[in-house]
């Protein structure tokens, strides 16, 4: 499976600076001290600026300060990514 012309195991979520705004992709005017999570998982996409996705994906972006943004990414990746030895145990 790919997701806007890459497959999928090239990343599954980051966590960046949040951008004071978005145009046509580009981080314009900055970045703020803010980071956001962006999990292609849950549907996102890292070149909508965070008006442009649904409240849900809002809600796992952010913003965070830098702590808790890293504990929302592992979080996301959790409920994505099932370590190999939980998933061979399940058999």
């Amino acid at each position: 499976m790919t997701t806007w012309g890459q497959p999928r195991h090239r990343w599954a979520a980051v966590v960046r600076r949040q951008p004071d705004r978005t145009v046509e992709g580009r981080p314009e005017g900055g970045y703020t001290d803010l980071f956001e999570v962006i999990c292609c998982d849950c549907g996102d996409h890292p070149y909508l600026d965070y008006s442009e996705v649904s409240p849900e994906l809002q809600r796992v972006r952010g913003p965070y300060p830098i702590a808790d943004g890293t504990a929302a990414y592992e979080k996301c990746l959790g409920r994505h990514h099932q370590p190999a030895r939980a998933a061979s145990m399940g058999r």
